[in-house]
């Protein structure tokens, strides 16, 4: 059974930074493309980062481009998301995502979902 536990999530000032994490068990973490999606209230949920099996890939939706970084530790099993120059607008839920297939699919897609962790950022 395929788990994806997000962590790291938490209320911040407008300019803050959190570092969100994705601990995945029960699959072949190193050939997954991993990711992120939000959903803000009342919105729909929001592609925002994935990045490739080998980490080489790594697009972003334009609105975070320059302040969030996505990374992979393939040892750990476990993917960040590290949020700088945080603003009210990126308040949501943050969610991992997974997909054997390819960064595409993680993108449009995913084949899993974590449970989700909540960021708040106060103006």
């Amino acid at each position: 059974q395929v788990q994806l536990v997000e962590s790291g999530g938490g209320l911040v000032q407008t300019g803050g930074s959190l570092r969100l994490s994705c601990a995945a068990s029960g699959l072949t973490f190193s050939q997954n493309a991993m990711g992120w999606f939000r959903q803000a209230p009342g919105k729909e949920r929001d592609f925002v980062a994935a990045i490739s099996s080998g980490g080489e890939y790594t697009p972003y939706t334009d609105s975070v481009k320059g302040r969030f970084t996505i990374s992979r530790d393939n040892a750990k099993n476990t993917v960040y998301l590290q949020m700088n120059g945080l603003r009210p607008e990126d308040t949501a839920d943050y969610y991992c995502v997974a997909s054997r297939v390819s960064t595409s699919r993680v993108r449009t897609s995913p084949d899993y979902w974590g449970q989700g962790t909540q960021v708040t950022v106060s103006s």
